[in-house]
């Protein structure tokens, strides 16, 4: 089914360099296509179909599954999956060895059940607002699902969490945005979160990823991979899905921009932030594969039955597009790594897409991708309801001919790598320093109208209840103060320096007063050039107490800088650069300190 859109008021993207900076005064008109292949009958119906490279074979391990998603393997081979539709998880034995499953049962049920990932004999799952724990029995089956969380952002657009286990035992949980591209309201649309074992805290890890279902810790290095979906109705060639080295605190340019640098020209960012800004704070992609080939599940091969050179690289299932002509994806993708680093992308196993004059079909949706303990690959069909199983022996499978050649419908695409290194996690500094700063200055004097030196905030500011930040003002700013800074920060969490939970600069000189609930975000609105740092939850702007269950009450402190100049640094200034750039421009100090518990 072909269906081309023309989109009048969209941009180019390689015609938006001649336009200038200004990408508001442009008006080129972008094709977008829907092309949607009629669904054939599955590949299973006739393997020969599917190209391979030269030694290795394709079979059939389940089918008449329905709709199976996401893989995972215990220690002992058993293989599970989720099946969104039917809100269950499956397991499936090959118990006499001859490749393909011969026990099914369900063993779980949930509503909207996507995400898994085991560790030991713990597995844990996720539906689109929740995050359960279970141990796994010895006959395979499950215990009672153990709630975890149940407060995960909403789905929209992007619903299907996807969780993985990392090599410090933590969680990471990726949730996609809510739309193509927007500016989302809640912090934690377009992220990764990362999240004890136990659920008991999270953070945002990282950023700006529109919908990163595929991701990992590669194997020797630990170093976390992950492919990112590019945005809809850019163009057939345009957005790439990106390969992203993703490293904590990072952003990674979602909605407004992506690829190597380039500007998502519908979208723009707040008021006083320009592109290049966004683009300063935002890390770039490393790898870029054709573009809506919709990258799924990701894993790295860590067995010994593959051919060395195809062992430690990282294998992902692409869907299919629907917004492109000719269509892309529908194949499993091989991410060779060198030396550690990821070096190319080559086609693993093609041919479930077909075109007939002017139609296309395709034998296969793919989803789900993991290794199983015989050392082969599993992957899901979930449109057929089929997994199949890639093995390898020495002088079996395709011959040369019928190996994979370059990505499905590569057609002007330019899949490559960019050699672009990824920023390493930026160490901060430490407590020590922000009493080095106030050295010498002078008090000025910090209070709230919610609350007193010393009493409780109230609950509407914690994190858990309406996370607004209360009002603040503060006067006896000496001659020469040219803008302020504001920190609130707990030092009863034991980490150095403390918790930072707000960090706002640049505030103008006559600026002595915070309204209750100031908006997070880059900027602060209603405040011209002021800009707001990210806290160590993740997002921008005020994130509220929530110290741990059991804690005694914790204290916060609002700490208040007069300085003797505006700080030339961008929107988003760790806390470290922060406090770098202040030193020796603090004329004056003061703070008032509030408690909570929960």
């Amino acid at each position: 089914m072909l269906k081309p859109l023309t989109l009048p008021l969209l941009l180019l993207t390689t015609l938006l360099y001649a336009q200038g900076p200004d990408v508001k005064t442009a008006n080129v008109e972008v094709v977008g296509h829907v092309v949607e292949p009629q669904q054939l009958p599955p590949a299973a119906d006739d393997l020969s179909v599917l190209r391979v490279p030269e030694g290795f074979t394709v079979n059939v391990f389940a089918r008449e599954l329905e709709n199976p998603r996401m893989l995972a393997v215990a220690e002992d081979g058993t293989v599970y999956v989720t099946r969104r539709k039917l809100g269950d998880v499956m397991l499936l034995r090959d118990t006499d060895g001859d490749g393909t499953a011969d026990e099914q049962r369900v063993v779980a049920n949930r509503p909207g059940m996507h995400g898994i990932a085991i560790t030991g004999d713990t597995m844990y799952l996720t539906t689109i607002k929740d995050l359960y724990m279970t141990k796994i029995k010895s006959d395979g089956s499950l215990d009672t699902l153990t709630l975890l969380l149940d407060d995960l952002p909403d789905g929209g657009q992007h619903p299907n969490r996807m969780v993985v286990v990392g090599p410090d035992k933590h969680l990471y949980l990726t949730a996609g945005s809510t739309c193509n591209a927007c500016a989302e309201p809640n912090p934690e649309n377009a992220t990764m979160l990362r999240i004890a074992p136990d659920g008991s805290s999270r953070s945002i890890y990282a950023s700006g990823l529109r919908n990163t279902i595929g991701y990992g810790f590669a194997p020797g290095s630990g170093k976390l991979y992950g492919m990112d979906h590019g945005i809809d109705w850019l163009g057939d060639n345009e957005q790439h899905e990106e390969l992203n080295q993703i490293v904590k605190g990072n952003a990674y340019g979602w909605p407004y921009v992506y690829a190597d640098g380039k500007y998502n020209p519908a979208d723009y960012p707040p008021d006083g932030i320009t592109m290049e800004d966004w683009k300063a704070q935002s890390a770039e992609a490393i790898g870029l594969y054709t573009p809506h080939a919709a990258p799924m599940q990701l894993a790295y091969y860590r067995g010994s039955s593959f051919p060395a050179d195809y062992r430690g690289d990282a294998y992902i299932a692409m869907r299919g597009s629907w917004n492109r002509q000719p269509p892309s994806g529908y194949e499993v993708v091989r991410i060779h790594f060198e030396n550690g680093e990821p070096a190319a992308f080559e086609p693993f196993v093609q041919g479930f897409v077909t075109q007939e004059g002017d139609e296309w079909g395709h034998r296969g949706r793919l989803c789900g991708l993991a290794e199983t303990s015989d050392g082969s690959l599993l992957f899901t069909d979930d449109t057929n309801g089929v997994i199949y199983r890639v093995s390898y022996a020495e002088g079996g499978g395709a011959a040369g001919a019928n190996n994979p050649g370059k990505p499905t419908n590569e057609d002007g695409a330019n899949v490559r790598m960019t050699g672009i290194a990824a920023p390493t996690e930026a160490a901060d500094t430490p407590d020590s320093l922000a009493t080095q700063l106030t050295e010498g200055s002078t008090q000025l004097s910090v209070g709230s109208s919610a609350f007193t030196e010393g009493s409780t905030l109230p609950n509407r500011y914690a994190a858990e209840q309406e996370n607004i930040s209360p009002p603040l003002a503060w006067s006896g700013a000496p001659e020469g103060t040219q803008s302020f800074v504001v920190l609130m920060e707990d030092p009863a969490v034991p980490l150095n320096p403390p918790f930072l939970h707000w960090s706002l600069y640049n505030l103008p000189a006559d600026k002595m007063e915070l309204a209750e609930a100031t908006p997070g975000g880059p900027t602060v609105p209603g405040i011209k050039g002021a800009l707001q740092g990210p806290n160590d939850y993740g997002s921008l702007g005020y994130y509220g107490p929530r110290p741990p269950k059991g804690d005694p009450a914790h204290p916060y402190h609002f700490q208040v800088f007069a300085l003797d100049t505006e700080l030339e640094l961008p929107f988003g200034a760790s806390r470290a650069e922060l406090l770098e750039a202040m030193q020796g421009h603090v004329l004056a100090a003061g703070e008032v300190v509030g408690k909570y518990a929960r």
